[in-house]
């Protein structure tokens, strides 16, 4: 009882400083943490919904990315986690209570994606989508595509795209071969209604420049193979068809070796962009144990006519990351000049998150090493990036 009372004191006193100075220091916090002060008082509520305080904060957290986590126990106690490059901790979001307005006891949900406040998960048993906006606690069911409903294993992550569109608006954007026809799906929430277009055959020359410009074009993968990627290019500010590209890949480290075995690579794709991670078996070869021995970036190569290599993660960092593992996966994302690569792996029963990012224009590797997010006991219900979470 003395801890509650000085804690409530502690808090009144904070809450008498000078607003101004009251936003100085909310501004040093990260957005969970901001929002979870809203909650101490009505003061304190007023001081961070002040619009000249939400301008400045959403500015800065506009530049954040986070990295999200969902895990649960089989059929409950789902958790989402989320770490942002300029936060030392995992925070716990809220979200099983706005989940429960939509989804029933014991339906199994998954999360699927994530960009600005819209979080999307999707339940297997409907086999349908939950948009969630974490800032204005809405929850709408999104109408099932032309497609019918979908669970989560037709979902690729490297095929499908959301992108918030305003405080309570957003674009989802997903690629399939449709009768080995590419075709392109958009739901935009503004209108509540899906458009289909079949995308047409680069014919003519897509210049180096606009390919590397995110800005220009959304990349989605419609097919990976051994050799070839169909990728779709949609432009992103106008309604032109989108086009086809075929990207070759010989396979090799660096564009020169011929690598055979597609059990010693992974391939991660993302945003026009694929990394390789490379591997080799330790110890007894029936165990399947795998260590990390190289990882790679490629993107489009001059025309858009195939995979070109990038760069190599350093030596040193590789050898920081580098563990036994016996299953992983991940995912990429493309920002602001920045790849993004988290990797998650799995070796007796334990899990391990690895984060990376490549500054293409510095040429510059990052790690950004995760603490321990108590992921014992419990199953991967899904991961992933986004950027520009704001309070409004």
């Amino acid at each position: 009882m003395e801890d509650y009372k000085n804690l409530t004191s502690n808090a009144i006193g904070f809450c008498l400083l000078p607003s101004e100075l009251i936003q100085n220091i909310l501004l040093h916090l990260t957005l969970p943490e901001i929002m979870a002060m809203k909650l101490v008082n009505r003061s304190m509520a007023c001081v961070i919904s002040d619009q000249s305080f939400v301008r400045e904060c959403n500015l800065r957290s506009k530049s954040t990315t986070w990295l999200f986590v969902y895990k649960k126990r089989w059929l409950r106690d789902a958790i989402l986690q989320g770490f942002s490059d300029q936060s030392t901790r995992w925070f716990k979001i809220a979200i099983a209570d706005l989940l429960k307005s939509l989804i029933s006891p014991g339906e199994d949900f998954f999360f699927l994606t994530a960009s600005g406040n819209i979080f999307f998960f999707v339940c297997n048993t409907r086999q349908d989508v939950i948009a969630v906006n974490l800032v204005s606690k809405t929850v709408k069911r999104i109408p099932a595509s032309p497609l019918g409903p979908r669970g989560t294993s037709s979902w690729r992550r490297s095929g499908m795209k959301l992108l918030a569109t305003g405080s309570d608006h957003f674009r989802f954007l997903f690629a399939e071969l449709v009768d080995n026809r590419p075709v392109l799906y958009e739901y935009s929430s503004e209108i509540d209604t899906w458009t289909s277009t079949e995308a047409r055959e680069n014919v003519g020359i897509m210049p180096r420049a606009s390919c590397d410009r995110e800005v220009d074009y959304i990349y989605l993968n419609v097919s990976n193979g051994p050799h070839e990627s169909i990728v779709m290019a949609v432009e992103s500010r106008s309604k032109d068809v989108p086009v086809i590209l075929r990207l070759r890949f010989n396979g090799g480290e660096h564009g020169t070796r011929q690598q055979t075995v597609m059990a010693d690579r992974l391939h991660v794709y993302g945003d026009g962009h694929m990394v390789i991670v490379r591997s080799n078996s330790v110890g007894n070869v029936k165990a399947r144990v795998r260590m990390v021995n190289g990882i790679e970036i490629w993107g489009l190569g001059p025309n858009a006519s195939h995979w070109e290599y990038i760069s190599k993660l350093p030596s040193d960092i590789l050898k920081e990351i580098s563990k036994p593992y016996g299953v992983m996966m991940g995912c990429l994302e493309k920002s602001g000049g920045i790849i993004k690569i988290v990797l998650v792996s799995n070796y007796g029963c334990l899990w391990e998150i690895i984060w990376l990012s490549y500054d293409i224009g510095r040429d510059y590797w990052t790690w950004f090493p995760l603490p321990d997010c108590k992921m014992e006991g419990l199953n991967m219900a899904g991961i992933g990036f986004s950027r520009g979470l704001t309070l409004s």
